[in-house]
């Protein structure tokens, strides 16, 4: 019976190993972010591996890149698999979205800066422009309403 499983890999393999389980049909999990426009693991180092223990132990455990799946001495420890489905449920477009500061402000969202010069300042989600990295907030104080062109990373939704 075939179960997920916490994997090992060396150092900079995970995408290595993902590929070489792939070609193999053996599913593997290796959840990813971006950062600064690099694609990296979001576990250095590890991945999720589903397959049959003990009958496919040693092709795993064998494979180029593995270090060692995750166990005890009784062998491999199983990962249930509501654990990989609530990592998948984080992903968007193939991403793990990494919520800095708290939960992702939409339109109409009453946001705060967090991060740079306007540090402090508070307003209304606007829109996301096409990129969705940057999006438009509406600034609105005593004498002045203006918009302001901000990452979108640097917003805290302020809760209602």
């Amino acid at each position: 019976m075939k179960d997920w499983y916490v994997l090992n890999t060396k150092p900079k393999k995970e995408f290595q190993v993902e590929r070489l389980f792939e070609e193999g049909g053996i599913d593997f999990y290796c959840p990813r972010y971006i950062q600064e426009t690099r694609e990296k693991p979001f576990f250095s180092g590890y991945g999720f591996i589903h397959f049959d223990y003990p009958s496919q132990y040693r092709l795993v455990r064998y494979t180029r890149g593995v270090k060692r799946v995750i166990g005890n001495q009784e062998g491999p420890i199983p990962v249930p698999e509501e654990i990989i489905l609530q990592i998948k449920q984080r992903e968007i477009n193939g991403y793990i979205e990494l919520e800095k500061y708290g939960e992702i402000p939409g339109i109409g969202d009453e946001i705060e800066i967090m991060e740079g010069p306007m540090k402090g300042l508070k307003g209304i989600f606007r829109k996301e422009l096409t990129d969705k990295d940057r999006v438009v907030i509406l600034l609105n104080y005593v004498s002045y309403q203006g918009q302001l062109i901000i990452e979108k990373k640097k917003l805290k939704k302020i809760p209602t």
